[in-house]
C-alpha cells in the first residue's frame, strides 16, 4: 500500500467554515447514504478512470478516498470544517492512494496553478459561499484540458419544485444544512467557469417515492479550457 501524506486537523484559524452540529450529522448520515442508499456506487462511476494528481473540494469525511484508482498518484483533499477534516484524515489512513487533507475553502484554494490533472467536486457546490468564485479556483489549478469530475444535487426541472427550492434557500435550508443551497444550476455554472461538458447524467435520488428537495442530481465530466 502507498505511503499516505496526512495532515493533523489545523487549529481553528484555520477553518474558514465551522459547522459542528452539522457536521456530526452529515458524518453518520452519509455513512448510511453510502451503504442503504447507493451513494457508494455513484462515488465509483464518478472516479473511474482518474489518473494523476488530484484535487478534491469539500472532501467531508473523506468516503470518496476509498474509490481513487491506483492510477491516481496524489489526491489532495481539502475540506475547510474541522470536525469532517479530522474523519478524512482518519479515512486516509486507508485510503490504497496518498491522501493529503489539508485545510482551506475552494473559494481559494491553497496550491499552486495548473498542478493538477483531474479535480473532483463531490456534493459541495452546493455548500460553497460563492459558486463562481470556487469554480473559477479549480479553473486556475487544473493544467489546461485537465478533467473536473463532478456528482451535485441541484435546481428542479420543474418550476413547482424549483420555486419550493428557491423559497428554501432564502430561508431555513442553509441555516439546517450546513450552508446548503438546493437551487443552484452546477452544470450551468461549471460552464460559465469556462469549463466544456464532455459527459453528464442527470438522475434522481432516490429514484422512486416523493421527490425531495435534493432529489435532482447530475454526473458527469469536464474539461478545463486552455486559457
Amino acid at each position: 500500500m502507498p505511503k499516505q501524506s496526512k495532515r493533523a486537523p489545523g487549529p481553528s484559524a484555520d477553518d474558514p467554515v465551522h459547522h459542528p452540529l452539522f457536521a456530526r450529522f452529515y458524518a453518520r448520515a452519509s455513512v448510511q447514504a453510502d451503504t442503504r442508499g447507493g451513494i457508494a456506487e455513484l462515488r465509483r462511476e464518478l472516479l473511474h478512470g482518474v489518473s494523476g494528481r488530484v484535487i478534491e473540494i469539500g472532501a467531508g469525511n473523506g468516503l470518496n478516498f476509498a474509490h481513487y484508482p491506483r492510477a491516481v498518484s496524489e489526491v489532495v483533499a481539502v475540506e475547510p470544517e474541522r470536525t469532517l477534516r479530522r474523519l478524512a484524515v482518519e479515512a486516509a489512513q486507508h485510503a490504497e492512494v496518498p491522501v493529503d487533507v489539508v485545510p482551506g475553502a475552494a473559494e481559494a484554494l491553497p496550491v499552486k496553478s495548473e498542478a493538477f490533472d483531474a479535480a473532483v467536486a463531490c456534493l459541495v457546490l452546493c455548500t460553497v459561499r460563492d459558486l463562481h468564485r470556487s469554480l473559477a479556483e479549480l479553473h486556475r489549478v487544473l493544467r489546461p484540458d485537465a478533467e473536473l469530475r463532478f456528482f451535485e444535487h441541484g435546481l428542479a426541472p420543474g418550476p413547482g419544485m424549483a420555486a419550493v427550492q428557491r423559497a428554501l434557500d432564502r430561508t431555513v435550508w442553509p441555516h439546517l444544512f450546513g450552508g446548503c443551497h438546493t437551487s443552484r444550476d452546477p452544470v450551468a455554472a461549471i460552464e460559465a467557469a469556462g469549463f466544456r461538458i464532455v459527459s453528464r447524467r442527470g438522475f434522481r435520488l432516490p429514484a422512486r417515492g416523493p421527490a425531495l428537495p435534493t432529489s435532482y442530481c447530475v454526473i458527469g465530466s469536464a474539461r478545463r479550457s486552455p486559457a
